[in-house]
C-alpha cells in the first residue's frame, strides 16, 4: 500500500467491460526516498477528489480491496487520509 496525492482524473469511454462505471484518478505517490516518483492511474471507489491524500492498494490487493476480482486493476484508492503523523499534507 502506498500514500499519494490525487492530481487529476482520466475519462475513458471505451474500456474493458469489467471497468464500466469505474472512476479513474491520477495519483502521485508521496515519496521521502526519491524525488522522481512516477504517477499511477488508480480506480477510485471511495469518492476521492483532486488534491486529496489517499491510500492506494497495488497489485492483486487492489482488485480485492475494491471488489473487482475479475477486473484488470492493479491500483485502487481504498481510503482518504484525514491526518497522519510524519506526512507532508
Amino acid at each position: 500500500m502506498l500514500v499519494g496525492k490525487v492530481i487529476g482524473s482520466i475519462v475513458s469511454t471505451r474500456k474493458n467491460e469489467n471497468l464500466i462505471g469505474s472512476k479513474f484518478m491520477i495519483v502521485e505517490p508521496l515519496s521521502v526516498m526519491k524525488n522522481d516518483a512516477e504517477r499511477i492511474v488508480a480506480v477510485d471507489n471511495v469518492g476521492a477528489g483532486i488534491g486529496e491524500i489517499v491510500l492506494v492498494a497495488v497489485g492483486s490487493a487492489a482488485r480485492i480491496g475494491c471488489n473487482m476480482a475479475d477486473s484488470p486493476v492493479d491500483a485502487a484508492i481504498v481510503g482518504i487520509v484525514d491526518s497522519g503523523v510524519g506526512l507532508s499534507l
